[in-house]
């Protein structure tokens, strides 16, 4: 699956045979970060818009660029393009250190754009770019209720929820610097359960 994963410089030679077979490719781009089904069901039907699906992902740089939340990204990008290389459905991942896919989707030039629905058609960054190559560009359905931010959300209630029920603690505190674990406020140790 590592083959899978691609330096953007290495992609030029590898379209253009593909393009030569008039094989029309999918791009789509986004963070992955804890991958879920929604994500999966995304990727499976980019896939079936074309002929083979190139995933550009944010690196962790450009994540935090996006100002995701603290934390993030959870999964580091190595790891996540690794996972996502792993798909079936995925020919092709690669990294981008940009704020936005714009370069990339520009570089890649691809025949056709996916984006989530979470997106308005005027909004999509790259969409002129495609259009302008007459390529199209496909808004593609969400699974409602299901997001990373939710799930991240979801494991941090119950972690609050378990806590207050076993008494170990009520607040939490951060060490100095903001880095690295935290220990409840009533302890200077990791409880060896954690």
């Amino acid at each position: 699956m590592i083959d899978k994963i691609k330096a953007r410089q290495d992609l030029p030679a590898i379209l253009d045979a593909h393009r030569q077979r008039s094989l029309r490719i999918v791009l789509t781009n986004g963070c992955f970060d804890l991958l879920h089904i929604g994500h999966i069901r995304y990727l499976q039907s980019a896939r079936a818009l074309g002929d083979l699906l190139i995933i550009a992902v944010n690196s962790d740089s450009s994540v935090r660029l996006l100002g995701k939340g603290p934390g993030r990204p959870i999964v580091p990008e190595a790891q996540r393009v690794e996972v996502l290389s792993a798909l079936s459905c995925v020919d092709y991942v690669v990294l981008f250190d940009e704020p936005n896919p714009l370069e990339i989707i520009t570089f890649i030039q691809p025949d056709i754009l996916a984006k989530g629905g979470d997106w308005d058609l005027d909004q999509i960054v790259g969409r002129e770019s495609v259009e302008a190559r007459r390529g199209t560009v496909h808004i593609l359905p969400l699974v409602p209720g299901i997001s990373t931010t939710f799930l991240i959300e979801k494991i941090q209630t119950l972690q609050v929820e378990e806590c207050s029920k076993s008494g170990e603690f009520t607040t939490r505190e951060t060490p100095k610097g903001g880095d690295g674990p935290s220990y409840p406020s009533n302890s200077s140790s990791p409880s060896p359960h954690r």
